[in-house]
């Protein structure tokens, strides 16, 4: 019992719980010389502000902010501001000036009249066709002649004196191939309406531009070479093959060339007359049948290739034509719309008559009163449009719809024949 008693009296006694008050106290160092010497603000970035908490007047007079700008917009048509362009050229505007022309006309459309320029950016009527320099409801006779009369008259401004034979083969032999890289290729659409924008570029730097033709407008390169030198007011001096030079003028300025405004889309194609009739005119259906059988199976004249050179091509159907009433050209590997422009220049240039397109041939038909052409057609190889006083040739022949440039053209139908 003593020794419990003992026990408990060693026992150390439970400490006793006290509540200690804790006071905080701030503790202050000795400022650094470095926060003078590196003093740094924080951007207002990093301090988010609420909308209506107002900047301070140190934030919003910091040279490092930057007024806020406005989202970008995309240029719209809807956006008539500016007035529409006005171009004085004095023809009207088409999209393939080489490829269409303004005696067939077409029995309809295959969209609304749709400007290609855009909306309210040409002061010129879209009809479908082209936007012709005068109103349709307002032209007359009068106002053409006019036309032809001013065309005529820049033209002469702008060529000014010919150039001599010495001038021509040096400005030439500077644009070979080999010398000049630089070119503009022309292609199944022809002379298009934004190549005569090309062309005025190409001129800011050098006196002539290099024209490589390929393709369908090639059947008829004389109609390439009047079309290039009524639209462009320029002067082809040299022609080897499908290659062309084209000479800007002695008086050619850049700061007064002419507005080509530019062409947003391609305008659908309207609707113009089917090439192949049910029946041939003259000939019953069972003698058209028993035709584009026979013709089908005529050894083929030749086989066009894809975007070449066809100048060679109406001659040599007018000298089958002399052995055999019909030719079949073998168009294999060509788009459709490709050989049906080549088959409707034969019908106009040979003439003769088309018969088929089936299985990608044409077969055309010399017709029942077939008469040779008269003076021939016997394209040149090379062209360098120089005659004997060593000036540049002219022409007594050209197209109706640039008659007033009959003078300034380079292609005498007597004795060149169509190129």
């Amino acid at each position: 019992m003593l020794a419990t008693v003992s026990r408990l009296s060693h026992r150390k006694p439970p400490p006793a719980i006290t509540r200690h008050r804790c006071f905080c106290t701030t503790v202050s160092f000795p400022s650094s010389k470095l926060r003078s010497k590196y003093n740094f603000v924080s951007p207002p970035s990093l301090h988010p502000q609420t909308p209506t908490q107002t900047p301070s007047l140190r934030e919003s007079s910091s040279p490092n902010i930057r007024p806020s700008k406005t989202p970008y917009r995309p240029p719209s048509s809807l956006d008539l501001t500016e007035s529409p362009a006005h171009s004085d050229l004095p023809f009207d505007f088409r999209f393939s000036y080489t490829e269409s022309s303004s005696k067939v006309r077409p029995i309809g459309l295959r969209e609304p009249k749709y400007s290609p320029f855009g909306p309210g950016r040409l002061d010129r009527v879209w009809t479908g066709v082209c936007a012709p320099a005068i109103d349709p409801k307002e032209g007359s006779l009068k106002q053409n002649d006019e036309l032809e009369e001013k065309r005529r008259g820049m033209r002469e401004r702008i060529q000014g004196e010919p150039l001599s034979n010495a001038e021509r083969k040096a400005l030439v032999e500077r644009f070979q191939r080999h010398k000049m890289k630089r070119q503009i290729n022309l292609g199944r659409d022809g002379l298009t309406h934004n190549m005569l924008s090309d062309i005025h570029n190409h001129w800011k730097r050098t006196e002539a531009v290099r024209i490589k033709c390929m393709g369908v407008p090639t059947v008829d390169m004389k109609n390439i070479c009047l079309q290039l030198e009524d639209k462009t007011f320029g002067k082809i001096i040299h022609r080897h093959g499908g290659q062309l030079v084209l000479y800007r003028g002695r008086h050619y300025k850049l700061q007064t060339r002419p507005v080509v405004p530019l062409m947003m889309w391609k305008p659908q194609e309207p609707v113009y007359p089917r090439l192949i009739k049910t029946t041939i005119d003259g000939l019953s259906i069972e003698e058209t049948k028993e035709m584009r059988k026979r013709g089908l199976s005529v050894p083929a004249l030749t086989r066009l290739a894809k975007n070449g050179y066809y100048a060679y091509l109406v001659p040599m159907v007018r000298d089958a034509f002399l052995a055999d009433e019909l030719v079949r050209i073998d168009c294999k590997g060509l788009p459709t719309s490709d050989y049906k422009k080549i088959g409707c220049k034969l019908r106009e240039l040979v003439p003769c008559i088309l018969v088929t397109f089936e299985k990608e041939q044409i077969v055309i038909w010399r017709g029942k009163d077939y008469k040779p052409a008269q003076g021939g057609y016997f394209p040149n190889a090379r062209e360098l449009f120089d005659d004997s006083d060593g000036n540049l040739s002219s022409s007594s022949n050209g197209n109706e719809s640039i008659a007033a440039d009959q003078d300034q053209t380079d292609f005498d139908s007597n004795d060149s024949g169509n190129v």
